[in-house]
């Protein structure tokens, strides 16, 4: 008798599964396209602004004072050559070293303003690379379907979007209700950059009592997937959280002496279990809410036996995290990521090491805090002799809702755009400049309105970056179209 409760039991979830999956599906008014009113952009002059604005080499340094600044006081004046109504039009305030905040007051001042990202610096090109590059990464090259160089994608492009996109809405005379800030870091390349200038403009934000409704700044992009018979869409990633990412020194010390003479296990040798136990054991895996909604969302444009699984992930959950935590880039998506990066042991090699010490880089999930990893080591190395020492670093962001105005805005203003579109939530792995305008502002989104193929993508900080010039307009149309939504009231 059991068994055959056990064998109906099975069957009627295996029926609920199959029709859930068969209503899974966008409901027709998210499918239709929306008419909307076309926005006049100027994408000759963007091209021609990119261009230029990549010729100017503001590369950031963790030392200020290797740092050209002349190259970012050229940059400041090629803006308020290129954008003379914004600079009619919005104050202009001087952060820290060469960070900027435009703002363009809203006629209505009780109503908490807007906030646009981007940042002016970008990362020097690696030693021995230089060769490598098809033309100069400070060329800015257009040669009719990319725009080439350092920060054509990391984030002149960006910055230069919004700033045309403003120019063009005050041409256009439009005034917003809400004020806009544009404000533009210097040094977002910088990790844990002590002179962060991203951070200084959100405490002058807190000392000035400004409070901001929402922040858009780099992350997601518009990506193209088609995965035969079973997804066709250009998936438009919103980033609702950032990792943190922190690095700890973890040491080993033993006798010293010759190398003549050594022991069962020298200092690197117990070094090395230490290395396989944090190996061994990594970070429970978890589905917080946005993986959950970003499944859901590419769920329901899947075919219907695919479709299956992803209506389905309640029940199936377990099964689905044992697998994404073989596929290392899944993974990262559910868990704290553990990586043991460098290693350092005696200085000669005839010399048993006194110490032994490795760096280990931990990408934490939001939630994740310092003291948790600190726990985490010390319960999965069963050497307790080891000395544990925090580094540098920073923790992971707050997770922004998916049911913001902002949010719900982008969604809108995409999916509005093409019918192919499809908006998701999903975790940002390495950092933005966003994570600092926590104190004043709890919706930030960080998102790049740009259509490119994922191989572009690997390209940035890397050789022959480059922009598709197909990606413009609509990278400019939903600025305007942004800015004039989330400020009409």
């Amino acid at each position: 008798m059991t068994g055959y409760i056990i064998l109906g039991v099975i069957a009627l979830l295996l029926a609920v599964t199959a029709v859930r999956a068969a209503f899974f599906v966008p409901s027709k008014k998210d499918a239709v396209e929306k008419e909307v009113e076309k926005e006049e952009v100027d994408v000759a002059r963007y091209c021609k602004n990119l261009s230029d604005a990549i010729k100017i080499k503001t590369v950031s340094n963790y030392d200020r004072k290797a740092v050209d600044w002349k190259e970012f006081e050229k940059f400041h004046a090629f803006l308020e050559e290129r954008y003379p109504l914004i600079h009619k039009t919005l104050s202009k305030t001087e952060i820290g070293d060469a960070s900027l905040i435009y703002k363009w007051e809203g006629s209505d001042p009780s109503l908490d303003g807007i906030a646009l990202l981007g940042h002016q610096d970008v990362v020097p090109i690696a030693d021995g690379t230089l060769g490598d590059w098809t033309y100069d990464p400070f060329e800015g090259f257009n040669d009719g379907e990319y725009i080439w160089g350092r920060g054509a994608m990391d984030m002149k492009n960006h910055l230069i979007a919004v700033m045309e996109s403003v120019e063009q809405l005050i041409k256009d005379g439009y005034t917003p209700k809400r004020s806009v800030y544009i404000c533009l870091g210097h040094n977002e390349e910088v990790v844990a950059a002590p002179d962060n200038g991203a951070k200084q403009i959100a405490e002058y934000f807190k000392e000035h009592g400004v409070h901001l409704e929402s922040i858009i700044d780099e992350g997601g992009a518009i990506l193209p997937v088609n995965v035969n018979g079973v997804l066709n869409c250009n998936l438009a990633g919103v980033g609702v959280a950032e990792k943190g990412s922190v690095n700890y020194e973890i040491s080993v010390n033993a006798k010293g002496g010759h190398s003549s003479q050594p022991p069962k296990h020298t200092a690197l040798g117990h070094l090395a279990d230490v290395i396989k136990d944090l190996e061994n054991h990594q970070f429970k895996a978890i589905m917080p809410k946005f993986v959950y909604e970003l499944f859901t969302e590419i769920g329901k444009r899947c075919s219907y036996p695919a479709r299956l699984v992803t209506c389905n992930i309640w029940l199936l959950k377990p099964i689905i995290l044992a697998v994404m935590t073989k596929i290392p880039p899944a993974a990262s998506l559910i868990r704290t990521c553990t990586a043991v990066t460098m290693a350092s042991g005696s200085p000669q090699f005839n010399v048993l090491p006194q110490r032994a010490s490795i760096t280990v880089n931990f990408r934490t999930m939001p939630g994740v805090t310092r003291a948790d990893v600190e726990e985490h080591i010390r319960k999965s190395v069963r050497n307790k002799n080891i000395d544990i020492k925090f580094l540098t670093g920073k923790d992971a962001s707050a997770v922004s809702p998916t049911s913001s105005r902002s949010f719900k805005a982008i969604k809108e203003l995409c999916e509005s755009a093409d019918s192919k579109n499809l908006v998701a939530p999903f975790l940002v792995m390495g950092a933005t400049d966003a994570y600092n305008y926590e104190p004043v502002c709890e919706n930030i989104y960080r998102f790049a309105p740009f259509v490119v193929d994922t191989k572009l993508l690997l390209c940035t900080h890397g050789t022959n970056e480059r922009l598709p010039l197909s990606s413009a307009q609509g990278a400019l149309t939903f600025f305007k179209r942004y800015i004039k939504l989330m400020t009409q009231d």
